[in-house]
């Protein structure tokens, strides 16, 4: 599941992606094979953490399982 993380508080998606222009026709980040399309990884501190990108517009992206 993808959560958008900015400061102290996690999003759903679909409140930030559905007016952004890189999202998909749907209005989803544009999320392939466990990549998002629309930025780029993050580095993760330790092997818990959920891997997490950085799109475009600057927000934070992670993938929860």
């Amino acid at each position: 599941m993808l959560v958008i993380l900015m400061d102290n508080q996690i999003f759903a998606p679909q409140q930030v992606c559905q007016s952004c222009l890189l999202a998909d026709g749907s209005g989803q980040p544009r999320w392939r094979q466990g990549k998002l399309y629309c930025g780029q990884a993050i580095r993760k501190l330790t092997e818990q953490q959920p891997d997490q990108f950085e799109c475009l517009m600057g927000f934070r992206v992670a993938n929860i399982e």
